[in-house]
């Protein structure tokens, strides 16, 4: 067993994170992990079909086409940015870059649990805090032992957008630390912190071309901060990071706002649609201003049944087992075809 002894053991305490079930079946409708089920921008394809000529050429390992393009669509200076494998990999590099053993991390529950398993990996103490009311952040903030705090801002899994006004509050309630907002999903309600970055040096903001630019495939991400703190981030981040594809097709999906534009407001539409048409079945659905939905059940039985379900009849959607939303399904919106599908498959178990 020596190869187990090795390891150390806050790996070995720590619960892996489980992303939603992979399907390539073209007859599974996949409602499970917040993909974009539309195409990105047909600029993004042809600039990675035009880099696959420089594939045995190491990419530029600072991706500075993309964070310059980034610069450009988001109205910050050029060393604001930071790019990644993905916003994970941001997210990874910050732990990595700040947190010493035994150091606090603050997340509001429920929350995006990679927070919990990035702790875990760096021997970070995770403090979950609960949201009152319908998920919204507390009156009292009491936060200054906390080296990072994290808040996706819409909301995962429940959507909320949080003004810009509950972001200020939150940095001023983090003297010692740092605040992650994470607008993974900010483009399906067109909300943003990046004018806060102006007024506060403990603001990281992460994106992610996973969801409204339909890249997941490519795994890009990019992170905006002071300058300062940037170039502390850049020691730990792996060079070369982003391929060559992905920087192509990222930088080209970002110079083409008009097709994010179009493609992020039919999600939001479908979305709206889809809010109205699971109320009027009786059923709970929260606001979101993501490209997902959270549906209350009248019991964690009888959500997990519905779950099971629609798996059943090859549609997926997310269930978590976790304490105050384990009688939820978080719902990704996919084409209208797609949650034609999923209504009336839904109809269906309801009866």
């Amino acid at each position: 067993m020596v190869g187990k002894n090795v390891v150390r053991a806050c790996i070995r305490d720590m619960q892996a994170y489980i992303p939603g079930d992979a399907a390539e079946d073209a007859a599974v409708v996949k409602l499970n992990q917040n993909e974009n089920r539309y195409p990105p921008s047909p600029r993004a394809v042809k600039a990675i079909e035009s880099a696959l000529a420089g594939v045995a050429i190491y990419p530029e390992s600072t991706s500075r086409t993309l964070r310059e393009a980034a610069a450009t669509v988001y109205d910050v200076p050029v060393d604001h940015v930071i790019a990644g494998n993905g916003s994970d990999d941001i997210l990874r590099i910050l732990f990595h870059c700040c947190c010493n053993p035994g150091d606090v991390a603050v997340a509001f529950h429920p929350t995006y649990s990679y927070y919990a398993t990035l702790a875990a990996m760096h021997d970070v103490r995770y403090r979950l805090i609960d949201f009152e009311g319908e998920y919204r952040l507390p009156d009292s903030l009491n936060l200054d032992d906390a080296k990072l705090v994290f808040l996706p801002n819409p909301n995962a899994p429940t959507g909320t957008v949080f003004p810009e006004a509950e972001i200020r509050r939150l940095l001023q309630a983090v003297p010692n630390g740092l605040v992650v907002v994470d607008e993974a999903y900010a483009d399906f309600c067109a909300v943003t912190a990046m004018p806060l970055l102006r007024e506060f040096d403990n603001l990281v903001i992460v994106r992610t071309f996973s969801k409204s630019y339909s890249l997941a495939g490519l795994r890009v991400g990019l992170g905006f901060a002071r300058p300062e703190l940037l170039a502390e981030l850049e020691k730990v981040r792996d060079f070369y990071n982003v391929d060559r594809l992905a920087q192509a097709g990222a930088e080209a999906a970002l110079l083409d706002q008009d097709w994010l534009r179009y493609i992020a407001g039919k999600v939001a539409a479908t979305r709206d649609a889809t809010i109205t048409a699971l109320r009027e079945l009786g059923l709970t659905v929260y606001d979101s201003g993501a490209n997902f939905v959270l549906v209350r059940f009248p019991s964690a039985a009888r959500a997990r049944e519905i779950y099971e379900g629609l798996r059943s009849r090859n549609v997926l959607v997310r269930y978590f087992d976790t304490r105050g939303i384990d009688d939820c399904l978080r719902v990704s919106i996919g084409t209208d075809t797609d949650m034609d599908v999923f209504k009336k498959e839904l109809e269906a178990l309801l009866e």
